[in-house]
């Protein structure tokens, strides 16, 4: 089965395309790599896929249905959920209270009279403060948090909207290598019920995480394949670097 398709997708901003004629297939339950050097297209095939901004040419589906012409929150609730490169944390309010605000979406408002809805609200941030080790912070500012633990929340804020597909943009951006790891525990330990397209300029993170990545260079589609299938390009070596020559781009601690 399919989480996400896109076929011929383009984006122009006047005479500059920025993607131009993407094709990409992501299956259901799997994590994606999508990387590429700067200016290559990433966070503007993100923006394409969430919603944020339209299409000018091509289709968007997601599991099959054709989404192109709805907008961004008319997908969420179809199940695209997203962390941003910027974090959108409501930062003086505590850890709980930024996952329970999403969470409403799917279970009502947590202030509501509705005793089960406020059950099942709660419940459900437990268990994402669990899985993304933010249980002892819950009542923490989200101010007084850590950069990565930052960005644990965001995933806690962005799976309490039951995503079938999860887009990470950048979520280890300022990291600490400690942090990073456990973004990638973290990421590795999400049910298959969500599949996962992350775009990453660390690409020991993507590797670590992806089983199918997506290298965009101009725009366009450079090369799909296994981490080990990119790891092996001439192609890409070239584009990120400038010459096809063997170089240590793909190795921890390498240029992200």
């Amino acid at each position: 089965m399919t989480a996400l398709e896109l076929r011929g997708v383009g984006r122009q901003f006047g005479a500059l395309r920025a993607v131009d004629d993407v094709d990409l297939t992501v299956a259901a339950g799997t994590r994606h790599g999508l990387i590429g050097p700067n200016g290559a297209g990433k966070s503007t095939l993100f923006k394409l896929i969430a919603g944020t901004l339209r299409v000018s040419a091509g289709s968007v589906l997601l599991a099959g249905r054709d989404v192109t012409g709805l907008r961004e929150s008319q997908r969420a609730r179809l199940g695209i959920s997203q962390t941003l490169q910027h974090s959108s944390l409501f930062l003086p309010l505590s850890v709980q209270q930024n996952v329970l605000l999403a969470a409403q979406r799917r279970h009502g408002n947590p202030g509501s009279l509705w005793p089960r809805r406020q059950a099942a609200a709660r419940d459900r941030m437990g268990e994402l403060l669990a899985a993304v080790g933010l249980s002892t912070r819950r009542s923490a500012p989200a101010g007084d948090l850590s950069h990565g633990e930052r960005r644990q929340l965001e995933i806690a804020v962005a799976l309490a909207c039951e995503p079938s597909l999860l887009l990470l943009d950048e979520p280890a951006a300022g990291m600490s290598p400690a942090e990073g790891d456990r973004l990638v525990e973290l990421v590795q330990a999400l049910p298959r019920e969500v599949t996962v397209l992350i775009v990453e300029h660390d690409l020991d993170v993507v590797f670590r995480v992806a089983e199918s990545v997506t290298v965009l260079h101009l725009g366009q589609v450079l090369l799909t394949g296994s981490p080990s299938q990119v790891r092996e390009s001439a192609s890409v070596r070239e584009a990120y670097l400038g010459t096809a020559d063997r170089a240590e781009l793909f190795v921890q601690g390498g240029p992200g």
